[in-house]
C-alpha cells in the first residue's frame, strides 16, 4: 500500500481509495458556544437562515439592481460563447455540472429530480470530448441513478464522496483498471444516520418537510413548506443541531443543508478532481463550473482564485455571484452543453485535415 498526495493507492485491489484525511487539514474542531456565536453574527441564528435562504430561491432576487444592469457583469454565456472558446484554445477543458437546478429542474419532490433523455444524450456527449464531472449535494449512489453515464465523476455529498468512471474512457486509462475513490468525512457516517433520524422525528409537525439523507450530509427541503411555517421548521432545526459541534448549517434553494466541519466543499472537490487528472498544476487546463444554488460558489470563487476557466450560475434572477457567466435554466444548459460538443467536433475535424 502507497500514499501519494492523500490518496492511499491499494497495490493489491482495483480501487484508489482516499479516506484517511481531508486535503487541507482534518475536521475543525470548534465549542457548541463558538457554533451558536457564529450563527448569531451571521444573521440571527434562525431569521439568519431564512433570508440566506430566501436570498438563494429563485423567486427572491437578492440584489436591488436591475435585470440589464446585472446581465452586464454577468452576461449569457450562450451570447459570449465565440470569445468563450477563444479564451480556451490550446487548453485542456475540464467540465464539472451541479444536478438540481442545472441538469435538471427544480420540483417539489426532491426523489422525483429526473433529467431528460436528450439532456443525458448531451451529457454523453460531452464526456467524450472533456473529462466531465458531476458535482452535487445529492447522495452520490442517487445521483448516479439519475444520471445513469459510467464515464463521468461523480462527487456526491458536495464533494464528500467522490467517485471516477467506472466505465475505460481516454481520461482515465493511466489508471489501469484503478477506480478513484474519495471519502475524507467516512468517520462522520453514524453522527449523519442520528441526526437524519432525530431530525424525521422533529419534523414530523410541519406539514410539507422532507428530510434527505444524502449519506455525508442531511438536507431538510422546505419546497413544500408554507412560508409561514418555516421559522418554525428552521427552530426544529436548531435545536437539534445544538447537540452536533462536529456539524455545520448551510443554505441554499429552499434547503437547509447539515454536514460536517471539515474544510472541505464544492471549490475542494473541484481541486482534487484536477489533481487526479494530473491537471491541477498545469497552465494549460480550462476548468468550467455550471451551477445554479448557493454552495455552488465555493467552486465559481476557487476557480476566480485559479484565475483559470470560468464559473456559470444558472439563474433567472438577479444574484450575488462569483461565477463570470450566467444561463437562465437548464435549458440554456442544455444548449451550451451542445454548442460544447458541436465546437469540439469542429475542432477535431479541422485538425485531421492539417
Amino acid at each position: 500500500m502507497t500514499q501519494k498526495q492523500n490518496v492511499i493507492v491499494s497495490e493489491t485491489k482495483s480501487e484508489v481509495v482516499a479516506q484517511n484525511k481531508p486535503l487541507g487539514g482534518g475536521y475543525i474542531s470548534i465549542s457548541r458556544k463558538n457554533i451558536l456565536k457564529k450563527l448569531e453574527i451571521n444573521g440571527g441564528r434562525v431569521n439568519g437562515w431564512i433570508e440566506n435562504m430566501r436570498a438563494s430561491s429563485p423567486t427572491h432576487p437578492s440584489l436591488s439592481q436591475d435585470q440589464t444592469s446585472w446581465n452586464v457583469h454577468h452576461p449569457s454565456a450562450l451570447d459570449m460563447f465565440d470569445q468563450i472558446m477563444e479564451s480556451s484554445k490550446g487548453k485542456q477543458i475540464v467540465m464539472f455540472l451541479d444536478y438540481d437546478g442545472t441538469l435538471s429542474p427544480i420540483v417539489e419532490d426532491p426523489d422525483r429530480a429526473f433529467m431528460s433523455n436528450s439532456m443525458r444524450k448531451t451529457v454523453r456527449k460531452l464526456a467524450r470530448c472533456f473529462p466531465t464531472a458531476i458535482v452535487t449535494g445529492r447522495c452520490k449512489d442517487k445521483v448516479y441513478n439519475f444520471v445513469r453515464l459510467a464515464e463521468l465523476y461523480y462527487a456526491g455529498s458536495h464533494g464528500l464522496d467522490i467517485k471516477g468512471p467506472t466505465r475505460s474512457s481516454k481520461y482515465n486509462k493511466d489508471r489501469k483498471g484503478e477506480t478513484l475513490h474519495f471519502q475524507p468525512a467516512s468517520q462522520f457516517l453514524p453522527m449523519i444516520d442520528e441526526l437524519y433520524q432525530r431530525l424525521v422525528d422533529k419534523t414530523k409537525s410541519v406539514p410539507g418537510a422532507m428530510v434527505e439523507n444524502n449519506k455525508f450530509c442531511v438536507s431538510v427541503h422546505f419546497r413544500c413548506v408554507d412560508e409561514k411555517k418555516w421559522s418554525e421548521l428552521a427552530h426544529q432545526v436548531k435545536s437539534v443541531l445544538k447537540d452536533y459541534p462536529k456539524l455545520r448549517l448551510t443554505q441554499g434553494r429552499k434547503v437547509l443543508e447539515i454536514r460536517p466541519t471539515i474544510k472541505w466543499d464544492k471549490g475542494k472537490a473541484l481541486e482534487f478532481l484536477l489533481e487526479s487528472l494530473g491537471l491541477a498544476h498545469c497552465n494549460d487546463v480550462f476548468p468550467v463550473y455550471i451551477g445554479d444554488d448557493q454552495n455552488d460558489e465555493d467552486a465559481f470563487k476557487k476557480l476566480r482564485d485559479r484565475g483559470q476557466g470560468f464559473g456559470i450560475l444558472v439563474s433567472k434572477f438577479p444574484k450575488e455571484t462569483s461565477a463570470y457567466y450566467s444561463l437562465q435554466e437548464p435549458k440554456e444548459v442544455m444548449d451550451f452543453l451542445q454548442r460544447l460538443v458541436e465546437w469540439k467536433e469542429v475542432s477535431l475535424s479541422a485538425h485531421s485535415r492539417v
